[in-house]
C-alpha cells in the first residue's frame, strides 16, 4: 500500500541503523525500578554459558544516566527463550516474537529521532552535553525530553502489538495496567517498558503461547496509558499532528492512535440466506443493502462515498418480540458480508458484545466495551458490531437496578456512537438489538439512527414459508396452493411496507397526526413538515433535536434506495477495486430523489418507534407502581392486625 499524501516516509535505512541499539537493550540492560514492584527474579545462567549480554550505555548526546542494577537483571531474550521450559533450542515463535520487539524498538527509536530533529530537541541536547544550556531554556528541555520519551513508548507499545498481532493465537491473559512508565527521557523509558515487560512474562508467559499473550497485552496497556498521559503533557503536537508509514510493515503511525493489524475474525456461526428471513422486509431490506454499503469503502482513502455523500448506516436499533427474527437478521447480515469479503480478499471482523463482557471489577466493563469498540471500528477491516440484548447490558443512567459496569458501556457506548470525537469512515457497523428497548437509556437509544422493527412473519404466506422452511425436507407433505417464498420478494414487500407508514400506526402518534392534519392540510411544505415534528414534541419531550438528525439521515438513506447490482460484489474490478472518485460518481448517478412522502414515511416510522417505546416504559412504570401500591395496603392491613 503506498503513502498517502499526509504521510511521511520512516525509511528503512533509518530504522535499521537503531538495530544494534534495540539488540542491546533485549540483551541486557540496567534497571532500578522506581514505581514498579519486581514480580520475578533477575533471570539465572547455569556456570559456563556465555549469553552473550552486554551492558547497555546511553548513546543519546546530552545525557548522562545512571543506574545501580546489574545488566543481567534485564534479559528480555533470555526471558522469552525461557518461555518454554529446559529447551535449548530457540522456536520460531520465539524469534518471531523477538525480532518483532527489536524491530518495534528500533522503529521507536528512529521516531524519536525523528521527532528530536523536528522540535529542536537535538540541538538542546548537544548545548547540555556542552554545559553551554541556559537556564531560560532548561525548562522547554525538560517539557521536550517528557514528550520525547511519551512518543518512543507510545510507538514502542504500538509497533509492538500491530507486529506481533499475527502471532496470537485463541490464549488470553489478563496483565495489569503498566506501572513502570517513566518520562525523564526516551532512553530511561525503554527500560523501564523493558523491565516491566520482562516481569510480566516471568509471571504470566508459563508457555509460549502465554508469553505472546503477555507480550501483546503489555503493549496494548502500555500504549493505552501512554496515549491517556499525552492529553496533558506538553510539546506533543508535532507528533500527533504528523503521520509516518513504515512501507516495509505497513505500519502507519498516526499520532497516539492505535494501529491494528488488518485481521478478520474467524466466524463459526450459522449464516441465513434472504430468504430464509421470513417477514421483516424492511429490516431485511435494509440490512441487505447496509452490506453492500460498506463493501463500498475506500481502504486508501479510508472513507467510504455513502459517508460522504450521505445515507450510511452507521448505528440501527433492531427490536420486536421475542423468536420474531433478530438472531436470524444478524446470521444474515453476517453471511453477506463474509461471503462479499472473502470474494474482495478484503478483512472482516464481526463482534458481539454480550452479558459475559459485564465484568463485577471496577471499571473493567467499560474496557471491554472500549476494546469491542475499537475493534469494530478499525479503519483496515470492514467491521460489523453487535449488542445483544442491550437492555440488559448497558444501565439507564440514573436507574438504581442498573451496575456500575452498566453504566460503564452506557457511556462507552454513548461517547462511541456520537460523541465529540466520532469519526464515521463508512467500515463499519454497529447494530443494537433487544426485546425490550423502553429499557434502554434515551440518548443511548435515539444515537441508533435507524431502527429496524423485527416483526417476524405476519401475513398467511410468512407463516407458510416459515413452516415449509423449518420442516426441511425429509418429509412427504404436499406443498399445496402456494407459490413458496414469493411473499418474501423483497422489492414488493418493502413497498407495502414503507406505504403503510404513509399514516401512523401507534394511537397516541395517530391523534397528534390527525389533530395536525386538521389544523393545517397535508404535509406537503417544510413548513407544514416541521408543524407536525413541534407536534410530536409536544406529545412526547423526549422527542428532540437528535430525532430529527435521524429522521434526516433516514432520508438521505431512503435517496440511496437503490440496489447495488450483485455483479459489482461478484466481480471486484467492475466497483470494489476501482478509486475512491470512480465509486462516488457510480452511486451518485444511482441516488433518487427526496420526495414529500419519504419523509412523511420516515417521521412516522421514527415517531412510531419512540411512542411504542414511551407506552411499553410507561405501562411497565405503572404496573411497577400498582404493585407497590398493593403491597403498602397489605403491610398496612397485616401491621394493625398484628397491633389489634
Amino acid at each position: 500500500m503506498s503513502l498517502t499524501w499526509d504521510q511521511m516516509e520512516l525509511r528503512e535505512d533509518e530504522i535499521r541503523a537503531h538495530y544494534a541499539a534495540a539488540a542491546a537493550m533485549l540483551e541486557g540492560v540496567d534497571h532500578t525500578p522506581r514505581i514498579g514492584k519486581p514480580k520475578a527474579a533477575p533471570v539465572e545462567r547455569s556456570a559456563g554459558v556465555v549469553t552473550g549480554a552486554r551492558r547497555f550505555r546511553s548513546t543519546t548526546p546530552g545525557l548522562v544516566t545512571r543506574s545501580t542494577a546489574r545488566p543481567e537483571g534485564v534479559q528480555v531474550i533470555a526471558r522469552i527463550e525461557g518461555s518454554d521450559g529446559d529447551d535449548p533450542l530457540i522456536s520460531p515463535l520465539q524469534a518471531s516474537v523477538i525480532h518483532g520487539l527489536r524491530r518495534a524498538l528500533a522503529i521507536a527509536l528512529a521516531l524519536g529521532e525523528a521527532f528530536s530533529g523536528m522540535t529542536g530537541l537535538a540541538a538542546l541536547k548537544r548545548a547540555n552535553l556542552e554545559g553551554s544550556l541556559g537556564a531560560d531554556r532548561r525548562a522547554e528541555f525538560g517539557e521536550l525530553l517528557e514528550a520525547e520519551a511519551l512518543v518512543v513508548l507510545h510507538v514502542f507499545s504500538n509497533a509492538t502489538a500491530f507486529l506481533i498481532a499475527p502471532h496470537l493465537s485463541e490464549v488470553t491473559v489478563e496483565v495489569g495496567a503498566p506501572e513502570e512508565v517513566l518520562t525523564d527521557n526516551a532512553q530511561l523509558a525503554l527500560h523501564g517498558a523493558l523491565w516491566e515487560l520482562d516481569q510480566d512474562i516471568a509471571a504470566l508467559g508459563t508457555d509460549e503461547a502465554r508469553m505472546v499473550a503477555v507480550v501483546a497485552g503489555y503493549a496494548e496497556q502500555l500504549m493505552a496509558k501512554v496515549a491517556l498521559r499525552a492529553q496533558t503533557a506538553a510539546r506533543t503536537g508535532p507528533f500527533s499532528a504528523a503521520s509516518w508509514r513504515v512501507e516495509a510493515d505497513d505500519f502507519a503511525i498516526q499520532g497516539f492512535t492505535p494501529a491494528r493489524k488488518a485481521r478478520g475474525t474467524t466466524l463459526t456461526m450459522q449464516f441465513k440466506k434472504p430468504h430464509e428471513v421470513v417477514g421483516n422486509h424492511i429490516a431485511k431490506y435494509q440490512a441487505l443493502r447496509l452490506a453492500k454499503m460498506l463493501m463500498a469503502y475506500d481502504f486508501e482513502r479510508r472513507l467510504n462515498p455513502f459517508a460522504e455523500l450521505g445515507g450510511f448506516i452507521f448505528t440501527f436499533m433492531g427490536d420486536g418480540a421475542p423468536g420474531t427474527g433478530k438472531t436470524t437478521l444478524i446470521q444474515m447480515m453476517a453471511g453477506l458480508l463474509h461471503d462479499y469479503c472473502q470474494n474482495a480478499g478484503y478483512p472482516f471482523r464481526y463482534q458481539n458484545f454480550g452479558i459475559d463482557n459485564i465484568d463485577s471489577y471496577q471499571g473493567k466493563s467499560g474496557q471491554n466495551a472500549k476494546a469491542f469498540v475499537t475493534g469494530v471500528l478499525d479503519p483496515a477491516v470492514i467491521g460489523f458490531g453487535t449488542i445483544d440484548d442491550i437492555d440488559q447490558i448497558a444501565g439507564k443512567r440514573g436507574d438504581r437496578q442498573s451496575s456500575a459496569g452498566q453504566q460503564e458501556v452506557t457511556a462507552v457506548f454513548m461517547e462511541a456512537f456520537a460523541g465529540a470525537n466520532t469519526v464515521v469512515r463508512g467500515n463499519c457497523t454497529f447494530g443494537m438489538f433487544s426485546n425490550f428497548p423502553e429499557n434502554v437509556d434515551d440518548a443511548l437509544r435515539q444515537r441508533a439512527g435507524a431502527r429496524f422493527l423485527v416483526d417476524g412473519p405476519q401475513t398467511r404466506a410468512d407463516y407458510i414459508d416459515i413452516l415449509a422452511l423449518l420442516m426441511g425436507k425429509r418429509h412427504d407433505i404436499p406443498l399445496g396452493d402456494h407459490e413458496l417464498f414469493a411473499a418474501q420478494e423483497i422489492t414488493r414487500a418493502v413497498a407495502a411496507s414503507f406505504e403503510s407508514h404513509n399514516r401512523p400506526h401507534e394511537p397516541g402518534l395517530q391523534e397528534v397526526w390527525d389533530r395536525v392534519a386538521e389544523q393545517i392540510g397535508p404535509l406537503d411544505t417544510i413548513a407544514r413538515l416541521g408543524t407536525y415534528l413541534k407536534a410530536i414534541q409536544e406529545a412526547d419531550q423526549r422527542f428532540t433535536g437528535r430525532a430529527i438528525k435521524n429522521i434526516t439521515d433516514a432520508v438521505k438513506v431512503r435517496a440511496m434506495d437503490f440496489e447495488l447490482p450483485d455483479e459489482w460484489m461478484e466481480n471486484p474490478d467492475l466497483f470494489l477495486f476501482k478509486s475512491y472518485d470512480e465509486k462516488a460518481a457510480m452511486i451518485s448517478d444511482l441516488r433518487r430523489p427526496i420526495t414529500v412522502d419519504m419523509v412523511v414515511q420516515e417521521i412516522n416510522r421514527y415517531a412510531d418507534s419512540e411512542f411504542r417505546y414511551a407506552d411499553k416504559s410507561d405501562e411497565i412504570a405503572i404496573e411497577g407502581m400498582v404493585r407497590d401500591f398493593g403491597r403498602q395496603e397489605e403491610a398496612k392491613r397485616r401491621y394493625l392486625e398484628g397491633k389489634g
